[in-house]
């Protein structure tokens, strides 16, 4: 087998490995995190509760992501197993990222309001903040891809130029 072939395979090898660790990163990554989307209005809250361990993580992360963004007055925030506001912010922007303590092991609620009578679609997520290990598979899943692309476009350079050399 040429040069080009060998370089080509192993390229396409790199890839689906760095496929299957950015899947398995990113399902790592969301493990403990809990999800919802709904609409919102005046009337109508979004509320995601989540079960979290303080001996496990002291520090909780929540993100919302507003769909079709207008200025409406649109907030979120975090209450403890006891019920008490820990955590809020005002959802200026299309998406937002906020971290929280955790104090206690119990239930935690994000609860997504608005103060507009127009319903607004919004996704809400709430979990624990994902420690550096975790962090670091997606980083090497994008570095494996990354030089699995470069290995691509190296074997097509070199059969061109390998192609113009025997003419």
């Amino acid at each position: 087998m040429e040069k080009a072939g060998i370089i080509l395979v192993l390229s396409g090898v790199l890839i689906v490995i760095g496929l299957i660790l950015l899947a398995m990163g990113n399902q790592i990554i969301l493990e403990g995190v809990y999800q919802d989307n709904g609409a919102i209005s005046s009337s109508q809250n979004l509320i995601i509760s989540g079960e979290f361990n303080s001996e496990e993580s002291s520090v909780g992360v929540f993100a919302v992501q507003a769909m079709e963004f207008k200025e409406n007055k649109i907030s979120a925030k975090v209450l403890d197993p006891l019920d008490n506001q820990i955590a809020s912010k005002n959802v200026d922007d299309e998406t937002i990222e906020e971290e929280f303590e955790i104090f206690d092991t119990g239930v935690y609620k994000l609860i997504i309001q608005s103060d507009s009578n127009e319903e607004t679609q919004v996704f809400g997520a709430i979990g624990p903040l994902p420690d550096a290990g975790k962090k670091s598979l997606s980083f090497i899943s994008s570095y494996v891809l990354i030089i699995g692309m470069a290995g691509l476009i190296g074997s097509g350079i070199y059969r061109v130029k390998s192609r113009k050399k025997s003419i």
